[in-house]
């Protein structure tokens, strides 16, 4: 394992070699290397999810690869090296997991919440000095109003149950639709951020169910075409009631498989 580890290391070191090297990965720094990262990040969430074992393989070297990456322009910089990337997240799980490491007592049911606790000491120790601090800006959207509105319910600032969030939900509906054009953006994005609160209330991860109605969406549009196109029709042509009628027709095979 550390002989491949060093040889992709090596790699990388030639690839930035300021004579012999790469001209593109010559020209890269923090700031462009960041969407690669993202990209394939999301690469390796797909293959998962295909569950595609050779594309998880391959997927989380280009992953790797991307560490490797940003820590040699850090090295190169007198930043820190790939050395110093492990020794920091090796540590973070020792202290994370004292139970384990040390002496600790193993956690109970509060597992979550010591868990957080430990992140919080960590987070203050890097100077925060508020509950939201740490939440990345680069989040997708829905991932990021779901992790801000877990941080402020940590310290006590959200609904008692599931009324609250279902009646703010209604209520920043009224107001998208009754707003004049300069005030829609904003009132679009309460309206987002109010969904996310309603369906954390019920327990659920709004990235995990949209991405799922993303799929199903997807899924039955795709039948809804091949089936059209099976009735030799074609589909962008179809009045509004025949491509629901397709839409119907799908659903109701998927509850006939089931």
């Amino acid at each position: 394992m550390s002989d491949q580890l060093d040889r992709l290391l090596a790699i990388m070191a030639t690839l930035r070699d300021p004579e012999n090297g790469c001209d593109w990965d010559r020209a890269q720094r923090f700031e462009t290397i960041v969407p690669h990262t993202i990209e394939e990040a999301y690469e390796v969430a797909d293959a998962v999810a295909r569950g595609d074992v050779d594309d998880i393989r391959d997927e989380l070297g280009d992953l790797l690869f991307q560490v490797v990456f940003q820590a040699r322009i850090a090295e190169e910089a007198g930043l820190f090296d790939f050395t110093a990337v492990a020794r920091s997240i090796a540590d973070k799980l020792v202290a994370r997991h004292p139970h384990i490491f040390a002496d600790a007592e193993a956690p109970g049911a509060d597992r979550d919440k010591q868990w957080e606790a430990l992140k919080a000491a960590e987070r203050a120790d890097k100077g925060a000095t508020s509950a939201l601090d740490g939440v990345a800006v680069a989040l997708p959207a829905l991932m990021r109003a779901d992790k801000l509105q877990k941080r402020a319910a940590r310290v006590g600032f959200d609904w008692p149950d599931r009324d609250g969030p279902a009646d703010k939900l209604a209520e920043e509906m009224r107001e998208l639709a009754e707003a004049d054009e300069p005030e829609r953006f904003e009132e679009a994005g309460d309206l987002l951020f109010a969904a996310v609160n309603l369906v954390r209330a019920y327990g659920i991860a709004p990235e995990d169910a949209l991405r799922a109605a993303n799929a199903k969406f997807e899924r039955r549009f795709r039948a809804m075409e091949e089936r059209a196109k099976a009735d030799a029709a074609d589909f962008a042509g179809l009045s509004l009631d025949r491509q629901e009628a397709y839409w119907q027709a799908v659903k109701l095979s998927e509850k006939t498989l089931d």
